[in-house]
């Protein structure tokens, strides 16, 4: 942690060079998520001294067991929104403060009305036409490979999106968000487990 960013880039290449020659098995701790997913062929993520998910580095990205593990993993980290389920016409959708409305890909293993906690990847948001989350813009940083951008919804809950096109956004105005139903998590409101989701049929 106390080099700078460019030899740290080197050293875990290094490292992880060096394991894959001498094929031996290796613990390395580590409170750098990105160290983490980089180097490791599994990852064990602990929290207050209990283990939290075991499995490979892009398992626990695309499907942590909870909002610990979702929240940990991914950098910037996974937008996430409270508000509940809600079904019209058989068609389940997810209702948030401020007039967030995102459907879902699938039917969860809860009722019409319970409180959950929804959560999307930065990268997996993309700009809609009046649907979705509309967000206040707050700040802007382009990088040159791709345009994040920081904003809250009506409910103050902090989004950040990642754009690889380049978008002008003029902090002060809105934009709406939505995201491909497939890519959205759900996790219990109370407990924050991962809800199992079953296909519509």
């Amino acid at each position: 942690s106390n080099l700078d960013a460019k030899l740290r880039v080197q050293m875990r290449a290094e490292i992880k060079e060096l394991h894959q020659r001498l094929k031996t098995t290796t613990v390395y701790v580590t409170h750098d998520q990105i160290e983490a997913m980089t180097m490791a062929d599994k990852i064990v993520v602990m929290h207050d001294g209990l283990v939290e998910q075991i499995g490979p580095p892009l398992e626990l990205y695309d499907r942590p067991n909870n909002l610990f593990v979702a929240s940990f993993i991914g950098s910037p980290a996974m937008n996430m929104l409270r508000g509940e389920i809600a079904s019209d016409g058989g068609s389940p959708s997810f209702r948030g403060s401020g007039g967030i409305s995102l459907p879902l890909a699938a039917v969860p293993s809860i009722g019409s009305g319970e409180q959950v906690v929804l959560g999307i990847r930065p990268e997996h948001l993309r700009l809609s036409e009046g649907q979705g989350i509309p967000v206040t813009v707050a700040v802007v940083e382009p990088t040159g490979s791709e345009v994040q951008l920081i904003g809250r919804t009506a409910g103050g809950e902090e989004i950040v999106a990642n754009f690889r096109e380049r978008h002008s956004f003029t902090p002060g105005e809105t934009v709406w968000l939505t995201a491909e139903p497939g890519l959205i998590h759900l996790f219990h409101g109370e407990t924050g487990q991962r809800f199992d989701m079953r296909t519509r049929q």
